[in-house]
C-alpha cells in the first residue's frame, strides 16, 4: 500500500504511453503548455464536470468523482460515473472518459480509464468490468471492456511511472508524427535535440576512428 504523499496522477499514465518523454516533463520537471488542443480539451472537462450529477430512470450519474487506490498508488478524477441499477439496492458503476479529438491508435486512453475502473473497485469493493470513451470529434462513445491484459497494463504502467520519477531523469526525445500534436514540442524540441545528438555521436565516432 502506498501512502498518500506517494500517489501519482492517473492522468500520467496516459501521458507515458503516448510519450514517456512528455511525461517526465510534466511529472518531473513540472513543464506544462497549452495549446489550442489542449485548451480544447480542458474546456471540455470543465463543462462535464459543471453539468452536476443527475438520474435518468435507472441510471444515476456523477460527475467530478474523487479517484484513488492505494494498492496501485494512483489518485484522480473520473469525468463521469454512471452507476446503472442492476438490482433493488446494487448500482453497477461504469466510468466514462471524455476526450477532445478522435480515438488514439495506442492504448493510452484504455488504460487510463482501465485505471479509473480500478480506483473505484478498490473504493466500492466491487467489480467494474467495463467504461467507455466518448470523442468530442467523433461524437461516439467506445466502449472499453477491462480485462486482465488491460489491467496488468496499467500495473505495468503505474510501475514504469514510478521507477521514472524515482530516476530524476528525463528521456531523451525521439522525434515521431505524433510530436507535432503534443503541445510541449516547443519545449521538447524533439527535431533540433535529436539532430543535435546524431551529429555528435557522427563526430564522437569519427574522433574514435583516428
Amino acid at each position: 500500500m502506498f501512502e498518500e504523499d506517494d500517489l501519482i496522477m492517473i492522468s500520467a499514465l496516459q501521458h507515458y504511453v503516448f510519450c514517456p518523454r512528455q511525461c517526465a516533463l510534466i511529472h518531473i520537471e513540472q513543464v506544462w503548455a497549452e495549446s489550442r488542443l489542449t485548451a480544447e480539451g480542458r474546456i471540455m472537462h470543465e463543462k462535464v464536470h459543471e453539468e452536476g450529477n443527475e438520474s435518468r430512470g435507472s441510471v444515476r450519474i456523477a460527475r467530478g468523482v474523487p479517484l484513488r487506490s492505494l494498492r496501485l498508488g494512483l489518485v484522480g478524477v473520473a469525468d463521469v460515473v454512471e452507476f446503472h441499477r442492476v438490482e433493488r439496492k446494487v448500482w453497477q458503476p461504469f466510468p466514462v472518459e471524455y476526450k477532445r479529438g478522435k480515438p488514439k491508435p495506442d492504448h493510452s486512453d484504455s488504460i487510463q480509464l482501465c485505471a479509473q475502473a480500478m480506483c473505484l473497485e478498490e473504493m466500492l469493493d466491487i467489480a467494474v468490468p467495463q467504461g467507455a470513451l466518448f470523442y468530442g470529434k467523433t461524437r461516439r462513445r467506445h466502449d472499453v471492456i477491462f480485462d486482465d491484459s488491460l489491467k496488468a497494463e496499467v500495473e505495468k504502467t503505474a510501475q514504469n511511472i514510478r521507477a521514472l520519477i524515482a530516476s530524476g531523469c528525463t528521456p531523451e526525445p525521439v522525434y515521431a508524427k505524433r510530436c507535432e500534436s503534443c503541445s510541449l514540442v516547443a519545449t521538447c524540441l524533439p527535431k533540433q535535440i535529436g539532430r543535435h545528438k546524431s551529429v555528435k555521436r557522427y563526430l564522437e565516432g569519427v574522433m574514435k576512428e583516428t
